[in-house]
């Protein structure tokens, strides 16, 4: 392993857990069978910025739900698989599809199902409330709790080194982001 600051200039791709990465881990099921979730906003202003700037970002979660999927659409993520039980094989397609480098990659987990994609990226980060397993296999480990800035985080460090952070001053916003599809 190289240094830390050096190897994150170099990421083109984020993949993120929802549930207890963006989220708190905390749901409210919903007698439809769709699951509230608090999201935090700068998380959420971070990831569209990311887009905008040309990175990919791919969510890989085992939450499911329309509220969800329509978050994850109002931040302009394209790739995202819900209800996934069998994460590792779901990436490893995505990198294979999109032509990704696991090395210039960053997963970020929180819990057991992440393991396996956190071993399989150059960056495997997690947020401080992360599941001890995943701490231990973290290079990364946010101040940060899973739904109060882990995402924003690791993102903010990423664009920083690499130039990116704060380049576009109007920023983006859910009405930019329909408006440019």
């Amino acid at each position: 392993m190289g240094n830390f600051k050096e190897e994150i200039a170099l990421v083109d791709t984020f993949v993120f857990d929802v549930d207890g990465v963006m989220t708190d881990g905390g749901i409210i099921p919903t007698v439809d069978g769709d699951f509230i979730r608090r999201y935090n906003a700068k998380d959420g202003y971070a990831l569209a910025y990311a887009l905008k700037m040309g990175y990919r970002v791919c969510i890989i979660t085992g939450g499911r739900g329309r509220t969800l999927e329509h978050r994850l659409q109002m931040l302009g993520i394209r790739d995202y698989f819900t209800d996934c039980m069998d994460k590792i094989t779901t990436m490893r397609d995505y990198f294979a599809r999109e032509g990704v480098d696991p090395a210039r990659t960053i997963y970020m987990g929180d819990d057991i199902p992440d393991l396996e994609c956190m071993r399989e990226v150059g960056i495997p980060v997690c947020p401080a409330d992360a599941a001890s397993e995943v701490l231990e296999t973290a290079r990364y480990v946010s101040e940060f709790r899973g739904g109060h800035g882990a995402v924003r985080d690791i993102v903010e460090q990423v664009l920083r080194a690499r130039g990116d952070w704060a380049r576009d001053s109007m920023g983006v916003t859910p009405s930019t982001l329909v408006a440019s599809r």
